[in-house]
């Protein structure tokens, strides 16, 4: 069966072909009553466009490309539906990938997108070179979100405040009236910023003597493990709570106190970050910080079609506020 056309359009609609191709491009040139002819012709024949030749018509794909840094980061996932509707509703499709699986692989993770010719990239989370972006950039719009490493000129930056997320985390703990609390601390510009508001919070309330920063690798088995060397300590030295850098790692904590009898938020307190799905399961109902990942992605999605749309400048870096989520996980220390 032949497939419906454009001219099959403008002949059910009684217009031109230039005006069905108007309405198709969601020009507001045209008049109501027309674009309803057109959208209804559309309907009634089943017309597909015939992306292949639009894009060589506009020399655009109208596919914007979305690196993650890991697909397994339950963060990323809030992040998309934010940066999704914004792209939709400009008739922009995203391109997905994983920016680990190419790296294990030795291929650039930004190649692909260039050779499928992507209008943009979204570049979401830490890369190890932030600085091999230069020539990317250099072609098409990048925006980074979720990440806080240094870009090239001409990049934009979206992400949550995570110095103040740390604050708002360790603020409560204190509150609490907890005095021993350790920080599960990661990696990268994020890493460093939430373990600098961490410390920043304990010298403020004079409890540097007794804050302990733990190094771990922002997995679920690295809090773990990060868990059971802390909750070896001996009693004078063993922490009351714990603010792990993000909420895979809080899990880890989770597990692990409870394998070694430490209840939570009985024995120990346990805080996460960015609000992920995990920390709203009900079996988990985890204090954590909501590093604001819809917002973070609709922003991002917003700063790049204004760059597709031909504004230019040097790249700026954009906060989001992030809240804190009170849940079960935290209480005062067992004995006040």
């Amino acid at each position: 069966m032949r497939q419906p056309t454009i001219r099959d359009v403008a002949e059910r609609a009684g217009v031109s072909k230039s005006l069905v191709s108007l309405v198709l491009r969601g020009s507001q040139r045209v008049r109501p009553e027309k674009r309803e002819a057109v959208l209804r012709a559309v309907r009634e024949l089943g017309y597909r466009p015939n992306s292949a030749a639009r894009s060589l018509s506009e020399r655009r794909t109208r596919t914007i490309g979305v690196l993650l840094n890991d697909l397994r980061n339950p963060w990323f996932v809030d992040l998309l539906d934010g940066l999704n509707p914004p792209l939709h509703t400009s008739g922009l499709h995203m391109l997905l990938a994983d920016a680990r699986l190419n790296r294990r692989a030795g291929q650039d993770p930004t190649g692909p997108f260039l050779d499928l010719r992507a209008d943009g990239l979204v570049i979401v989370g830490t890369l190890p070179d932030p600085a091999a972006l230069g020539p990317v950039a250099d072609r098409v719009p990048v925006v980074v979100a979720g990440a806080r490493e240094p870009v090239p000129p001409g990049v934009d930056t979206v992400a949550g405040d995570d110095e103040e997320g740390a604050r708002l985390a360790t603020e409560h703990l204190i509150g609490l009236g907890h005095r021993r609390i350790a920080h599960l601390a990661g990696y990268g510009a994020v890493g460093e910023l939430r373990r600098r508001g961490f410390e920043a919070a304990t010298r403020r309330h004079g409890l540097a003597d007794t804050a302990v920063v733990e190094p771990t690798d922002m997995t679920e088995e690295g809090g773990y493990r990060g868990t059971v060397r802390l909750l070896g300590r001996g009693d004078r030295k063993r922490p009351t709570a714990v603010f792990a850098v993000n909420d895979i790692t809080a899990v880890g904590v989770l597990s692990a106190a409870e394998e070694l009898g430490f209840g939570a938020p009985r024995d120990l307190s346990v805080v996460g970050y960015d609000d992920t799905s995990l920390a709203r399961l009900r079996h988990v109902w985890l204090t954590t910080v909501d590093n604001a990942a819809h917002e973070v992605g609709r922003r991002a999605a917003h700063l790049l079609l204004d760059r597709l749309a031909g504004a230019g400048g040097a790249g700026e870096v954009h906060l989001c506020a992030p809240e804190l989520r009170v849940r079960g996980t935290t209480a005062p220390p067992a004995g006040g």
